[in-house]
């Protein structure tokens, strides 16, 4: 078989200079020939994808973190050609939701076995994604997070802590088949994979190979509930928080108040107050780990489930508590003004 490593010589935080020889090492010579291409500017590994795909090239190899594997992928969609993923980015979050080992050794070694199945993705406005798409918040820390210098968790981590309890969240209304609700939201997320990156599980249950989206609004908070937010986040459990709604669909249509910022996989990009979301079921071909769309690798576990339930539990207590001082307020307003008549 022939395979092509399309490697981005500055994408993440990992040295590349190393990798040629590691795949010289690691990958089997019985079952494949290969080829290695850098890439030179933005966009450029979509095209060598197309171009490998024209030609024949049995699999396309995207050597870096999400975004140049969202570009090897747009090029390789409703192709023959099988995408293949060596994770040397900040957050990985496809090749973690693949179960693809950062370890670049066991990364090949997926490669060897060489099993393959046809997945989903999806499109925002046309534009291609294979992780996650999304609105608000976590688009405006894209945004920021792509114009820092810095990359890497601990970055994203700072940036949110800065700008998060300042952010004013925005109403959406959205839309799906027969149905419209109208939402205040901090963010509006569209995922056809599990987690954003770095083990943050956005929605715990997507899948894929389902034919859907899960589509995850969480509602305002305050500071008393980012505890629990930031554990759900990072405890798989983040479905069962009373601060998010969810619910998968096929096609949305998502109307907000202004023009802004939109991520998909990771990568900003300026978009109008209409977007359109929609699932292309069994798209792309995918080099994927056996254990890669076994749900209960995301299914939290019994610690995990109690702590998130007392977590609940607390922020419940605590909005109710918050809910009947403003009343007690708003009733001493009331008695002081017929008092003082």
């Amino acid at each position: 078989m022939k395979v092509l490593f399309v490697m981005n010589p500055i994408s993440g935080a990992v040295k590349k200079s190393g990798i040629p020889k590691l795949i010289d090492q690691h990958i089997d010579k019985d079952r494949f020939e290969y080829n290695i291409r850098y890439t030179e500017r933005a966009g450029h590994a979509e095209i060598i994808a197309r171009e490998a795909a024209e030609a024949g090239i049995d699999i396309v190899v995207a050597v870096g973190g999400d975004g140049t594997i969202n570009e090897v992928g747009r090029g390789l969609i409703h192709t023959t050609t099988a995408l293949s993923v060596i994770p040397c980015g900040s957050g990985n979050g496809l090749a973690r939701h693949l179960s693809i080992p950062v370890n670049i050794k066991k990364s090949i070694s997926i490669l060897n076995k060489c099993q393959i199945h046809e997945l989903d993705y999806c499109t925002i406005n046309e534009h291609p994604f294979f992780c996650t798409c999304g609105m608000g918040f976590d688009a405006f820390i894209s945004q920021k997070f792509a114009s820092s210098k810095r990359r890497g968790p601990l970055k994203y981590i700072e940036e949110v802590l800065r700008e998060g309890l300042n952010y004013e969240p925005e109403i959406y209304q959205i839309e799906d088949e027969g149905s419209r609700h109208r939402y205040q939201a901090y963010l509006v997320t569209c995922a056809n994979a599990s987690q954003y990156g770095n083990n943050a599980y956005i929605a715990p249950q997507a899948s894929m190979s389902d034919g859907f989206l899960d589509v995850i609004i969480m509602e305002p908070f305050g500071f008393m509930d980012a505890a629990q937010v930031s554990f759900d986040l990072m405890n798989k459990t983040l479905d069962k928080s009373s601060k998010v709604k969810t619910f998968k669909s096929k096609h949305v249509v998502i109307h907000r108040q202004h023009p802004g910022p939109v991520h998909f996989d990771g990568d900003p990009l300026i978009m109008g107050t209409d977007l359109e979301v929609a699932v292309i079921e069994h798209g792309i071909r995918v080099v994927c780990n056996e254990e890669a769309e076994d749900a209960s690798r995301r299914e939290p576990n019994a610690i995990q489930n109690a702590v998130s339930e007392l977590l609940n539990d607390i922020s419940d207590v605590h909005s109710s508590i918050r809910h009947q001082r403003r009343n007690m307020m708003a009733f001493n307003k009331r008695l002081w003004r017929r008092l003082n008549k």
